[in-house]
């Protein structure tokens, strides 16, 4: 509203005046209200100018503070959360990928279709490879597994596979509810052939405990009836009674140093190992002189090694032993060398040899080639396995070279000292 329209003029408002008095007093009252409301209007008009600039200061100010505060705008700070989030992301994957890999199962993941979406490192060497589909799955039984999983119900089976034979455990469990499958496959062949080994033992331990009992408790019965009608009975039955308590007492002597040697040898003394050769082979100088076998040590120099004196008197006695108890006729040679790094200790005869197929096993607990000649010459079945576990207790190993009906060398080779 502008105030000019309302106020008269001067002139006006004298002319007014001059002709009409109660019209003049009218008027002056009218432009008296006339003035003190521009004069309102004008004031209300000024607040809501400084009211806007205020406020324009305001939001300028807070933009201000915030450009300072954040100088990028929230677009950006959103798609920059976004790349932060997809870095962690893979990431995350790029973890789990390298952890999956590095197992020494196989892993592969299937998706609803069929499709391997992810298949470890180890799978290759597991199944030759990882399968493109559940269909390409080999062998049959882990294929048939997956697809019982893909159905909802999760398989666990063990199967043989491969030459030479190895047995795979294949656990097939579904993955979601839409048919998605996740196949874990471990080697199990180390696992089995220990177990094999266990139940062996325990099977060959109890048969070669329980013949010596039978016998001894046999004989007793038949000492306690002839020894009132046959007296002449009863010496020879004894002499049979010591055989088989000595035979029972030797099983359970190796026994206990096969499982103490299981356990690894403890000592670490020096010693020379010819000199111990030497003396323990002089005591099956008479043995082998019953036998008509000629013994011979050959120890041309020192040959210091480091361990137990102890065990490697055993391993030292069940070479020799072994090799008079099998040599009908010939020699039994015993030879030390040391070539500055490796301490050679080798046997030979000249026996009656063992088998080609039976070479990788003669080393097992229990393991005859001939079981009937071994219980006849008194031989336990763990002499060399004994020698073995000696060898490699000391970071050594043993083999042996042998032709049948032409004898054997066993040969120990030892870190020198």
């Amino acid at each position: 509203m502008n105030a000019t329209l309302l106020a008269p003029t001067p002139r006006a408002a004298a002319t007014r005046d001059a002709s009409n008095p109660r019209r003049t007093d009218r008027e002056a009252r009218i432009n008296e209200r006339g003035c003190i409301y521009t004069r309102r209007v004008d004031e209300a008009a000024w607040a809501l100018a400084g009211a806007a600039v205020g406020a324009a200061v305001a939001v300028t100010s807070w933009h201000t503070v915030r450009s300072r505060r954040s100088p990028r705008p929230e677009a950006p700070l959103r798609l920059e959360h976004a790349d932060v989030d997809a870095q962690e992301a893979g990431t995350e994957a790029r973890v789990q990928t390298l952890v999956l890999s590095s197992l020494p199962d196989g892993v592969v993941l299937f998706d609803p279709d069929g499709a391997t979406a992810f298949a470890s490192d180890a799978v290759r060497g597991l199944i030759g490879g990882p399968p493109r589909t559940r269909a390409e799955l080999v062998p049959l039984g882990i294929r048939e597994a997956a697809d019982h999983a893909a159905s909802g119900a999760a398989v666990d089976l063990v199967v043989e596979t491969g030459t030479p034979t190895r047995w795979l455990r294949a656990t097939a469990t579904p993955a979601g509810r839409d048919g998605g499958v996740l196949l874990v496959i471990r080697d199990v062949t180390e696992s089995r052939r220990l177990d094999a080994i266990r139940r062996d033992f325990v099977t060959n331990a109890s048969h070669e405990l329980k013949t010596p009992a039978a016998s001894i408790q046999a004989i007793a019965e038949t000492i306690l009836k002839a020894a009132a009608d046959d007296p002449g009975a009863v010496t020879r039955f004894a002499g049979q009674l010591e055989g088989e308590a000595a035979r029972l007492s030797r099983i359970v002597a190796d026994l206990l140093d096969l499982s103490r040697l299981e356990s690894g040898s403890d000592a670490a003394e020096p010693f020379h190992l010819d000199a111990l050769v030497r003396e323990e082979a002089q005591r099956f100088a008479d043995i082998a002189s019953d036998a008509g076998l000629t013994l011979s040590i050959e120890t041309p120099g020192p040959a210091p090694v480091t361990g137990s004196a102890k065990d490697f008197s055993l391993l030292v006695r069940n070479l020799v032993d072994n090799a008079i108890r099998y040599s009908p006729r010939g020699s039994v040679r015993i030879r030390t060398e040391a070539d500055g790094v490796t301490v050679t200790l080798s046997v030979a005869d000249d026996g009656v040899g063992i088998p080609t197929k039976d070479l990788p096993r003669i080393f097992e607990r229990f393991y005859r080639v001939d079981r009937a000649r071994s219980r006849e010459s008194g031989g336990t079945g763990l002499g060399l396995a004994i020698v073995k576990h000696v060898a490699e207790n000391h970071g050594g190993s043993v083999s042996v070279r042998s032709e049948l009906g032409r004898g054997s060398e066993f040969t120990v080779r030892l870190p020198q000292a």
